[in-house]
């Protein structure tokens, strides 16, 4: 994947750029100590996620798809389909949808819906995410399977 340049605050240009997790985890992971170590949280993560086998969408925003060098975390919205209880997860995968639990075992702020029963519009909550704490937009990463 061609990853666009970085705009004058840091961050990928408004969109959801869709890629594959290797390389979400090429193109970010790498530079530091730091983001490699999250990096290998994040691919832990991905596969925990998919193990309940009712993942739907995987985004990732946040400062780990910036160009900061030391990401403190990383934030994930996680879209699960279908009739989706947590309990019924892979006891493995059930702390990701713990968000407290999920920061202290992971580093990462997890945040979660299930698209057929949320009150929210998944679309609306996507654009959300888009949107930094100073109102500027900014660009997120969605890890599909194929290109």
């Amino acid at each position: 994947m061609r990853w666009p340049d970085f705009n004058e605050r840091g961050d990928l240009p408004i969109g959801v750029y869709r890629a594959q997790i290797a390389d979400v985890i090429a193109y970010f992971g790498s530079g530091t100590a730091q983001r490699m170590a999250i990096s290998e949280q994040l691919e832990r993560i991905y596969e925990l996620a998919r193990s309940t086998g009712y993942l739907h969408r995987f985004i990732i925003f946040g400062s780990y798809v910036t160009a900061e060098l030391n990401p403190n975390d990383i934030d994930i919205f996680l879209v699960m389909q279908g009739s989706f209880q947590p309990r019924e997860a892979p006891i493995e995968a059930q702390s990701l949808f713990r968000h407290g639990t999920a920061q202290n075992e992971f580093s990462t702020s997890i945040f979660w819906v299930n698209a057929e029963t949320s009150l929210a519009d998944t679309e609306d909550l996507i654009i959300g995410w888009q949107t930094r704490r100073d109102l500027q937009r900014r660009g997120i990463v969605e890890v599909v399977e194929h290109d």
